[in-house]
């Protein structure tokens, strides 16, 4: 009795200690966005302002693995500088779950790449003409991350990417590194048809 007693303990202390991670298992639905690259510098006559924003909706096809398509959209804008780039793809995503690597009670690490089509196109005014350099065509990127469970539906995260583009234009590679943070929304499938099925009853209630 002792002993059935104190392995009960024993379990108990390692559920409430051991964090569990329901929402990275297959049949899930993630649903977030990265931002990098934000600047807002308001220096009388120099006006600079930039952000890249990098929305993304994958699905768990397997506990821990999750893929999906992506966006991306950036700007830069400064006193005779505008850069726009751009980038649409799949993307695939690796939790490790290795408890070794668990820092932090809440936190995973995770593996990051994806590919599709991508473009960075710029404008520079100077004193001879307008430069332009543009780079479209195929998009590389891979990194590692970090995210950090607020709650069992809800990550915030930060990952380490490496982009590069390959392609058609006056100048045919661009590659660079940045830091996104940003957050993830986890759902299980049949909770996410849920709210897709409140909402649209609602647009039609709405409509009559």
């Amino acid at each position: 009795m002792k002993k059935m007693i104190l392995g009960m303990l024993i379990t108990g202390t390692a559920l409430m200690t051991t964090p569990t991670y329901a929402q990275l298992q297959k049949g899930n639905l993630m649903i977030g966005a990265d931002l990098a690259n934000i600047e807002l510098n308001l220096q009388s006559g120099n006006t600079k302002f930039g952000f890249e924003l990098n929305p993304k909706v994958g699905y768990f096809v397997d506990d821990n693995i999750a893929v999906g398509g992506m966006l991306n959209i950036g700007i830069e804008s400064s006193k005779g500088y505008f850069d726009f780039e751009y980038g649409i793809g799949a993307f695939g995503r690796y939790y490790v779950s290795d408890p070794r690597t668990i820092l932090l009670k809440h936190a995973r690490f995770f593996a990051e790449a994806g590919v599709g089509i991508n473009g960075y196109n710029t404008r520079t005014e100077t004193a001879a003409g307008t430069v332009s350099t543009s780079t479209n065509g195929l998009g590389i990127s891979a990194g590692p991350g970090v995210a950090y469970f607020l709650s069992p539906n809800i990550s915030l995260e930060a990952l380490l990417k490496y982009d590069l583009a390959v392609g058609f234009g006056n100048s045919t590679t661009n590659n660079k590194f940045s830091i996104n943070v940003g957050f993830q929304i986890y759902l299980p499938t049949n909770k996410a048809r849920a709210i897709y099925n409140e909402v649209k009853n609602e647009t039609d209630s709405a409509r009559e």
